[in-house]
C-alpha cells in the first residue's frame, strides 16, 4: 500500500515529464523540418503574447473593478450619517462613470451617432478623463507605445483607492441575494457585449443603405424608407445572384424538415438500440459519437470528395453496383421476368452526377448533414431513455401492454421534455446549417442548393450589400422565433410531464 500511495503522488510529475518530452518530439521532429517558411522567433512571440496578455488583463480588471462596485453596494453600509454622504457620492461618481463609459463604448462604435452635441461631451468624460492623463505621462517622459497601458493601469488605481476609501468608511452588512446577483454579474457582461449589442446593432444596420458603395457604415445613411426597401427588395428582388427569396425558403424549410425527420427517427433507432443490454455497449456508444465529435469542417471536406463523379466512394460503389446489374441481366437468369428486371435496375442504377446535377447535389448534403447530425440526437435521446424508470414498464407488462403501447405511451410522453428543447435546437441549426453547404457545394450548381443562411452569406461578402444583409438576418431571425413559439405552444413541451 505505501509503495502505491508513492507510486501515486508521483504521478502528476509523470504526467508533466510526458506532456514537456510529447510536445519536444512534437516540435523536434515533426514540426521543425517543415518550419523553414516560418517567420517565427522570440520577438513576435513575446509580442504577441504581450498583446494578448493586455487584452486579457484589461478584460479581467475591467470585471474586478466592476465586481468589486457590486460587493460594497451589497456587503458594505456606512458606519454612520456622514460616511453615508460621502460613500454614496463616491459610488454615484463610479457608477456614473461606468455608465457613460458604456455609453461612449456604444457611440465610438457606431451603434448610434451624436455628433458635436453636449450630450456628446457629457458621455465622453471617461475618454477625455483617459487622454488627460495619457498626455500626462507623454509629458512626463512616458513613450508613447505603453502610454495608453500605463493610462488605463493610472485610472485603475485612482478607483482602486476610491475603493479602498469606501471600504476604510463602511461596515460589513449581510445580504440575501447579493452573492446570487455578483455571480450572474459576468453572464450579463458577457450576454450585453456578444448578444445583446450586436443585435442592436444589427437591427440598426437593417435601416441603413449600407454596402460597398458607402464604405459600409462610414457614409452609410438611416432610416425607416431604407429598412422599407430592404424589405421589400428581400421579398421582391433577388437575394444573391439569382435566386429568389421564397424559391430559397422553400427550399430551406425542405432542407429543415427532411433533415431534422432523420435526426430524430434515427436517432431514437439508435438510442433504443443501445439502451437494450449488450456487449461491449460502451464501445457502440463511444463509437456513436465519432461523427460528431470530428469536426464538421474536417468531415465535410472528407465528404466532398467522397461525392467526387470519378474517384468518389459513393460512385464507385454505384458503379461496382450497375457492373453487377448489368452481368447478371446479361446472364441466363431470366425466371418469370427476372432478367428484364435486372435489365430495368442496371439501366437506372449507376453513377451519379453529384456536383452538376442539382437535384442529386442537394441529396448530396442531405447525406452528409443527415449523417453528421444523427449521433448528437442519439446522445441527447439515450440520456432520456436512462431517466426512465424501470417499474414503469414492469407495470405495463402486468397490465399486458405491447412493446408498441409501451412506447407511444410510457416513452414518448416521458422522454418530452428532452425531446422538445432538441427539436428545437435542431431546427434551429439546421435552418442557420452553413458550413456544410458551404464546403460541399458552395449553393451550386446555378445556386440550386442555397438555403437562405448561404444565400445571406453571399449577399454579404459576394455582393456587399450590408444593409440589406441585415434586414435578411432579422428576418431569419423573426421566422426561427415564431417557429420555436408556436412549437412550443403546439406541443406543450415546455410542460413536465406531471402537469
Amino acid at each position: 500500500m505505501e509503495n502505491q500511495s508513492a507510486i501515486r503522488r508521483l504521478l502528476p510529475y509523470i504526467y508533466w515529464l510526458v506532456g514537456i518530452f510529447a510536445i519536444y518530439f512534437l516540435l523536434n521532429y515533426l514540426i521543425s523540418p517543415f518550419s523553414s517558411g516560418i517567420s517565427l522567433n522570440l520577438k513576435t512571440v513575446v509580442a504577441r503574447v504581450k498583446e494578448i496578455g493586455t487584452f486579457l488583463v484589461g478584460i479581467g480588471l475591467g470585471l474586478g473593478l466592476i465586481e468589486a462596485y457590486f460587493y460594497q453596494i451589497f456587503f458594505r453600509q456606512p458606519s454612520n450619517p456622514t460616511t453615508r454622504i460621502i460613500m454614496r457620492s463616491l459610488q454615484v461618481v463610479l457608477g456614473a462613470l461606468v455608465l457613460l463609459t458604456l455609453f461612449a463604448f456604444f457611440e465610438i462604435t457606431d451603434l448610434y451617432r451624436l455628433g458635436d452635441t453636449f450630450l456628446a461631451t457629457v458621455i465622453h468624460i471617461p475618454l477625455t478623463l483617459f487622454g488627460t492623463i495619457q498626455k500626462a505621462l507623454l509629458g512626463a517622459g512616458v513613450a508613447k507605445a505603453s502610454a495608453g497601458l500605463w493610462s488605463g493601469l493610472v485610472l485603475s488605481l485612482i478607483i482602486i483607492i476610491i475603493y479602498g476609501v469606501i471600504h476604510l468608511i463602511s461596515i460589513p452588512r449581510h445580504s440575501r441575494l447579493g452573492l446570487a446577483y455578483l455571480l450572474v454579474l459576468p453572464a450579463l457582461i458577457g450576454v450585453l457585449f456578444l448578444i445583446i449589442y450586436p443585435f442592436l446593432f444589427e437591427i440598426k444596420l437593417a435601416f441603413s443603405n449600407a454596402s460597398l458603395g458607402t464604405q459600409a457604415t462610414k457614409n452609410a445613411q438611416y432610416g425607416l424608407i431604407y429598412g422599407w426597401n430592404n424589405l421589400v427588395t428581400l421579398f421582391t428582388g433577388k437575394v444573391a445572384k439569382d435566386a429568389r427569396f421564397f424559391e430559397v425558403l422553400g427550399r430551406t424549410v425542405l432542407w429543415t424538415v427532411i433533415n431534422v425527420t432523420f435526426h430524430v427517427g434515427g436517432g431514437m433507432a439508435l438510442a433504443l438500440l443501445l439502451h437494450r443490454p449488450m456487449k461491449l455497449q460502451g464501445f457502440y456508444r463511444t463509437l456513436l459519437i465519432v461523427p460528431w465529435a470530428i469536426p464538421t469542417t474536417i468531415a465535410a471536406m472528407a465528404l466532398r470528395n467522397e461525392f467526387d463523379s470519378r474517384y468518389g466512394l459513393f460512385n464507385i460503389l454505384l458503379t461496382d453496383l450497375n457492373h453487377w446489374l448489368t452481368s447478371v441481366s446479361q446472364g441466363t437468369v431470366n425466371i418469370i421476368g427476372i432478367g428484364n428486371l435486372f435489365s430495368w435496375l442496371s439501366a437506372h442504377i449507376g453513377p451519379v452526377s453529384w456536383k452538376q446535377d442539382p437535384f442529386w447535389a442537394f441529396v448530396s448534403i442531405l447525406i452528409s448533414n443527415i449523417w453528421l447530425g444523427i449521433p448528437f440526437m442519439s446522445v441527447i435521446i439515450l440520456g432520456g431513455l436512462q431517466s426512465i424508470s424501470k417499474e414503469y414498464y414492469e407495470a405495463a407488462e402486468i397490465d399486458g401492454a405491447s412493446k408498441w403501447q409501451q412506447f407511444v405511451s410510457i416513452t414518448l410522453p416521458l422522454l418530452r421534455p428532452v425531446l422538445t428543447p432538441a427539436i428545437v435546437l435542431g431546427v434551429v441549426w439546421t435552418f442557420n446549417k452553413f458550413d456544410i453547404i458551404y464546403l460541399i457545394t458552395q449553393g451550386g450548381p446555378q445556386e440550386k442548393t442555397d438555403i437562405l443562411v448561404s444565400s445571406m452569406y453571399k449577399a454579404a461578402f459576394q455582393f456587399y450589400r450590408y444593409g440589406f444583409t441585415a434586414m435578411f438576418a432579422l428576418v431569419i431571425f423573426v421566422i426561427l422565433f415564431l417557429f420555436t413559439l408556436f412549437y412550443l405552444r403546439i406541443t406543450n413541451g415546455l410542460k413536465s410531464v406531471s402537469e
